[in-house]
């Protein structure tokens, strides 16, 4: 069993009393390796979805096709249309070794560099030069001294380059990070925008991977519209927690913008809101109390770390899936509904066998008085 009870504890070495909720050790879970998925539902909308109904401190289990059961009629739903890109790949040094090269954007600085990590068997030396194929070369022209480089290139189109040679960044945890044609669909939303300003993430909204024409045409049929917004989901959403006070850690920063009609759905408080994703209530609650002064179309950066103590204000609800343990993502569900609560959903959806991390299955968590729900 998940032990969930609050307690304080002395850190040691710090001097400082927390409470558990604040403890990164409090955070973690025995997760069976056969429930981490290593490729989606047979059809997107087949996967499963626990229903956690707060005010009725309620469990349903279901599928993702009956998700239109649950959200009450006429609400808003905000989802984030940003599309992955082709982003790992692979390339050698000139003395032969292997070079791992992993874009973290497809916008260049003013320096015209290239925002990267890499991995390589040796140091990582300025002037450093990796052959990519067709003649492609990169020339390490900076150490962001933050485990990051800045690479120039000698090819005039990197988009173009990285969707002809380059692999989809699926997680480690998905058949060692190695990508295949299938992965290419599946691990893209359905409504991913293809444009230059909306293709930038290099992990995939996973919450919105579930998502397929059936499951809009039935959410419409109640007056239940998608409202896209466009956060680029960096390497930070998964960069481990390393310190036991959560409070130490330092997140990470994304960029996002609102479309006009998207904004205007937001600052309408007369319906529900319900949330697709870690990603969209990123966007949404860093900027709740400025709605007002948003402007249409412009990026806007967030680094919010949302966890239990944290009110969590602009939205009803929250589709999500199961998430890694010790995780900043574990943490902002946690925000939601408490540490404790959010534990015992991920022991229950254990118990059930439901299927874990990015490929896996789903929860809708729904708060306060949202009575439109199916019955068991």
């Amino acid at each position: 069993m998940l032990s969930v009870n609050i307690m304080m504890t002395h850190v040691e070495g710090t001097g400082q009393t927390l409470n558990d909720d604040l403890r990164l050790s409090s955070y973690d879970f025995h997760l069976p390796e056969d429930l981490i998925a290593q490729r989606p539902a047979p059809s997107r909308d087949e996967s499963r979805l626990l229903v956690y109904i707060q005010e009725q401190d309620k469990v349903i289990h279901d599928h993702f096709y009956n998700l239109d059961q649950y959200l009450p009629e006429d609400s808003h739903l905000f989802l984030n249309q940003s599309c992955v890109f082709p982003c790992r790949l692979l390339g050698n040094k000139e003395t032969g070794g292997r070079v791992e090269v992993f874009f973290l954007t497809l916008v260049p600085d003013s320096e015209k560099s290239y925002h990267c990590l890499l991995k390589s068997s040796s140091k990582k030396l300025i002037g450093m030069k990796i052959i990519f194929p067709h003649q492609a070369i990169g020339t390490v022209a900076k150490n962001n001294e933050d485990g990051t480089f800045q690479i120039l290139m000698n090819i005039g189109n990197l988009e173009t380059y990285l969707q002809e040679n380059a692999l989809i960044p699926i997680p480690p945890y998905i058949r060692g990070g190695n990508s295949d044609a299938k992965d290419e669909s599946d691990y893209q939303t359905t409504y991913a925008k293809n444009d230059l300003k909306d293709k930038g993430s290099v992990a995939a909204p996973t919450a919105g991977l579930h998502f397929t024409s059936d499951v809009f045409k039935k959410l419409k049929a109640k007056n239940i519209l998608p409202h896209y917004l466009t956060l680029h989901v960096g390497m930070g959403t998964f960069a481990p927690v390393k310190t036991e006070n959560v409070l130490e850690h330092k997140m990470h920063k994304e960029e996002f913008y609102f479309p006009s009609d998207t904004l205007e759905a937001y600052k309408d408080d007369s319906k529900k809101r319900f949330c697709v994703g870690t990603t969209s209530l990123r966007a949404l609650e860093s900027v709740y109390e400025k709605r007002d002064e948003l402007k249409a179309g412009e990026f806007y950066p967030t680094d919010i770390f949302l966890y239990p103590g944290k009110e969590v204000k602009s939205i009803d609800g929250l589709i999500t899936n199961f998430h890694l343990p010790k995780s900043t993502l574990l943490m902002l569900v946690s925000s939601l509904i408490g540490r404790e609560k959010t534990l015992e959903l991920y022991e229950e959806a254990i118990k059930n066998k439901y299927r874990f991390f990015s490929y896996g299955d789903a929860m809708l968590i729904l708060r306060g008085d949202v009575k439109d729900h199916k019955d068991d």
